[in-house]
């Protein structure tokens, strides 16, 4: 099988340049979002600062409606921190692109059954990826400074993201449990989700927007149908 190559060298010094080169920006692009963010999580929630909002990212919800485990420990997380005084209102981000799949709506539904006030959560329905979430946040919620609430293995591509799209972000961890295979598949993608992470931001990937609702009010003006997505 390496008859091939023997016979061009060229072209295998070129095939293996470019694995090398991509090993290496792998790596590099790990290192980065891996060490701008050490240090910032917890899972503590009395270990926080004050923050205008918590920034509830999506995860699966069930075809009968019921939230992943992992979307379930977010929830319990972020309504930990309102309790505790710790943010203001509750941004939750997700997909929606469908009216049979809605991660927002679960979730404002499962923080209102926590004893959340309704006029605190907001919910944002075009959060299809976490750049998206964390450029959305910011532009078109006004959100300055937040509480990422997501998983340990999501959180350092979080906050990172969340910086780039100029945020100021702590981290809570919302690992409650085992997640068994299901944390063992987002592990292995995470590495490569954080190389497109640092595309994303390097080159500020195109976001869609849509009418501005200021984060300090009444989080019920963000429930309705979305409204047809405006250009970033």
């Amino acid at each position: 099988m390496l008859r091939p190559f023997r016979r061009h060298p060229r072209i295998a010094l070129a095939l293996g340049l470019a694995i090398s080169l991509g090993a290496a920006i792998v790596v590099a692009a790990n290192a980065l979002v891996v060490i701008s963010s050490s240090g910032d999580d917890t899972r503590d929630v009395a270990k926080l600062g004050h923050a205008e909002a918590a920034l509830v990212l999506g995860a699966q919800v069930q075809p009968d409606g019921r939230m992943s485990a992992m979307l379930a420990d977010r929830v319990s997380q972020a309504a930990a921190l309102w309790r505790a005084g710790k943010v203001d209102r509750v941004l939750v981000s997700g997909d929606h692109h469908r009216w049979s799949y809605d991660e927002p709506g679960t979730m404002r539904d499962a923080l209102l059954a926590a004893g959340v006030p309704a006029s605190a959560i907001f919910t944002d329905h075009a959060g299809f990826n976490t750049w998206a979430s964390m450029v959305r946040a910011r532009k078109v919620f006004g959100v300055q400074s937040a509480i990422v609430v997501t998983q340990g293995f999501h959180m350092s591509r979080a906050l990172y993201l969340a910086r780039s799209a100029g945020l100021s972000a702590q981290g809570l961890d919302a690992d409650l449990r085992g997640y068994g295979a299901q944390g063992k598949k987002s592990d292995v993608r995470e590495v490569l989700a954080r190389v497109k992470a640092v595309g994303d931001s390097a080159v500020g990937a195109h976001v869609l927007l849509g009418p501005r609702i200021p984060i300090t009010g009444d989080g019920r003006a963000s429930w309705g149908p979305p409204a047809p997505p405006l250009a970033h």
